[in-house]
C-alpha cells in the first residue's frame, strides 16, 4: 500500500528542491513535479517527491483525519485495546 500526504512548503532552495512541513516534521523534497510553486502552498507528498499542489481546504481537512486517527490509535494503545499498535 502506497500513501501519500499533504506538506506545506516552508521554504523554495535551489534544483527544484523545497523544505515542507508535514504535521510538525519539516522535510527537504523534490519539487521538480510541480510547476510555478510559493512558500505557503500544499502538495501532495510521496516517497520524498511533491506531485502536485493540493487545495489548501483539502489538505487541512486531510491533514485533521490523519490526527485523529492517530489520536484514537494512541488511545487504544494506552487503554490496551486489540487491534492497537
Amino acid at each position: 500500500m502506497c500513501l501519500a500526504v499533504p506538506a506545506r512548503v516552508t521554504d523554495l532552495l535551489p534544483d527544484a528542491m523545497a523544505r515542507v512541513d508535514v504535521g510538525g516534521i519539516g522535510k527537504t523534497v523534490s519539487v521538480a513535479l510541480v510547476e510555478d510553486l510559493a512558500v505557503g502552498d500544499y502538495v501532495i507528498l510521496h516517497v520524498g517527491h511533491a506531485l502536485a499542489r493540493l487545495d489548501p481546504e483539502e489538505a487541512e481537512k486531510t491533514l485533521a483525519l490523519i490526527q485523529e486517527m492517530a489520536d484514537l490509535g494512541a488511545e487504544e494503545a494506552a487503554a490496551g485495546e486489540p487491534g492497537a499498535s
